[in-house]
């Protein structure tokens, strides 16, 4: 079991699939970018998903599989395809010179708030800098951040947040995923929000 199977338990039942997606356009797109022998390839790459992201809004999906869960998971819900190449745009900061990894959190949790029939959820950079640790296997990318109390509508969102600040408050190496520690963090931030 990971993490992202215990958020999902927060979600509506009737979005959850939205949820999945969502994460696994994520996952695609890290796999792109992180799995480039270079960064200009990863770059290319990701060029290409965001062009076939936005072009959803206007032209039916390629016969590429994610693309079309896509328009069935997420466009059916209220999410654009511009909406999902802004994450591939997010993608590009964490391949900069300089990464920055708060764009990739911050276009995700719109995406995300746009599945659940929302928006203007802040956050992301948390959840964003503890999974590329997780991922990339260095600390660096840790930082304690400050959080304000999350409205409750968007406490299934934020949720990884929450998850992302107990990651930065606790020693390397990680500690792994769907421990009752973690499943605590999320019921107390769905309680109050912090």
């Amino acid at each position: 079991m990971r993490d992202r199977d215990l958020v999902r338990l927060h979600w509506p039942e009737a979005r959850r699939m939205a949820f999945d997606t969502a994460l696994a356009l994520d996952d695609r797109l890290a796999d792109v970018a992180l799995g480039a022998a270079q960064p200009a390839l990863g770059a290319i790459k990701l060029a290409w998903w965001r062009d076939q992201l936005a072009a959803l809004d206007t032209q039916p999906p390629p016969p590429e599989p994610l693309l079309s869960l896509i328009v069935s998971d997420l466009m059916v819900v209220g999410v654009s395809g511009a909406n999902c190449a802004a994450l591939a745009d997010g993608w590009l900061q964490v391949l900069d010179e300089t990464p920055d990894p708060a764009p990739r959190g911050e276009a995700l949790f719109a995406l995300l708030a746009r599945a659940l029939g929302g928006e203007g959820v802040q956050g992301g950079e948390a959840f964003s800098r503890a999974d590329l640790a997780r991922r990339s296997g260095d600390a660096e990318w840790l930082r304690k951040l400050p959080a304000d109390p999350a409205p409750r509508p968007l406490r299934p969102i934020t949720l990884l947040d929450a998850l992302g600040r107990r990651d930065a408050a606790r020693f390397w190496p990680p500690e792994p995923e769907a421990t009752p520690g973690r499943s605590w963090t999320l019921i107390r931030h769905r309680l109050t929000g912090r």
